[in-house]
């Protein structure tokens, strides 16, 4: 049985899905991306939440992209179910590798180890001429068993699938935040000696995290792979894992829905910034971050607990 949460999410999710029937193409284009991005930047609330920051979730990003458009060349493939599971598992594969090393560390450690081990992919893929080297290489439009509609002129199924991803995963991990382990990261974040004296292994509940922060990261790479139709070594670059952690960092850390929701927010911002000012639109952002940094040092997200508190009082 579904509870009154549970309902009133499946219903949000089903009438998003029917809006991207009337909604204009480039505005579900937007929204796709941005819900690719808001995966990778709920993994990255989950490392947060731990009291670690990454900046390398462009690995994971960028390895969930290229496992897209290599396995759609090689075996040739367009079927987005196989798409996701095989961007999923490199995600999991190349993550319960390195994270074996990077639980170790903490603090500056862990950012910087985690942008290294992106960096060293962006180099190696720069350097392979059979993957497009600094290029990149197209990715087929994919499809549901041949089943590719498509509405106001661009494909939908890529919106369907990131819409649906986005609750179905926000849900897994709000009820993982709810459970002991999710609940040890905060206790990790405060005091980590004395988790370790509870009898928790904090190197575990780390590598655990770091894990599920691959997967969700590889899976919003595919969604983004599919729906631009092309990828590059720029995915896994240090830049774009710095704009996670501004996502992160203008959003919060709050609830499920802040990642998702900011980076939404971010791409709209981004998009209109650049089309006002072409030549200066970091700036734009940098204002905005620093604002929300002054005023809202918690993010986007803790603006709801003041209204609410506000309507009470």
């Amino acid at each position: 049985m579904l509870n009154k949460n549970s309902l009133i999410l499946l219903v949000l999710a089903v009438a998003l899905i029917l809006i991207g029937l009337v909604m204009p193409y480039w505005f579900s284009f937007l929204v796709t991306v941005a819900l690719g991005k808001g995966l990778v930047v709920l993994g990255l609330v989950i490392l947060m939440r731990a009291g670690l920051v990454s900046f390398g979730q462009g690995l994971y990003y960028c390895a969930g992209a290229y496992a897209v458009g290599a396995f759609s060349h090689f075996v040739e493939t367009d079927n987005v179910i196989l798409l996701l599971a095989v961007a999923m598992l490199a995600g999991l594969v190349i993550s319960s590798v390195v994270g074996l090393l990077l639980s170790r560390y903490r603090d500056i450690f862990f950012a910087m180890f985690s942008m290294a081990f992106s960096m060293i992919l962006y180099g190696v893929l720069v350097k392979s001429a059979e993957l497009g080297s600094s290029d990149g290489f197209n990715v087929t439009s994919p499809s549901l068993f041949g089943f590719a509609p498509e509405v106001n002129g661009g494909s939908i199924l890529s919106y369907w699938v990131a819409i649906i991803l986005a609750f179905v995963f926000g849900a897994i991990i709000w009820r993982y935040f709810k459970s002991p382990m999710g609940v040890a990261g905060e206790a990790i974040r405060e005091n980590e000696i004395r988790v370790e004296y509870l009898g928790v292994s904090v190197q575990k509940v780390i590598y655990i995290k770091y894990i599920m922060a691959a997967v969700l990261a590889s899976t919003g790479g595919a969604i983004t792979a599919m729906t631009v139709g092309h990828i590059d070594p720029e995915m896994a670059y240090w830049t774009t894992s710095g704009e996670f952690v501004f996502i992160a960092l203008m959003a919060g850390t709050g609830h499920v829905a802040a990642p998702l929701l900011g980076a939404v927010i971010f791409e709209l911002l981004r998009s209109f910034a650049f089309q006002v000012s072409p030549y200066t639109w970091q700036m734009i952002l940098g204002i905005t971050l620093l604002a929300i940094i002054i005023f809202l040092p918690k993010g986007l997200w803790s603006l709801k607990d003041k209204l609410m508190k506000g309507a009470k009082s």
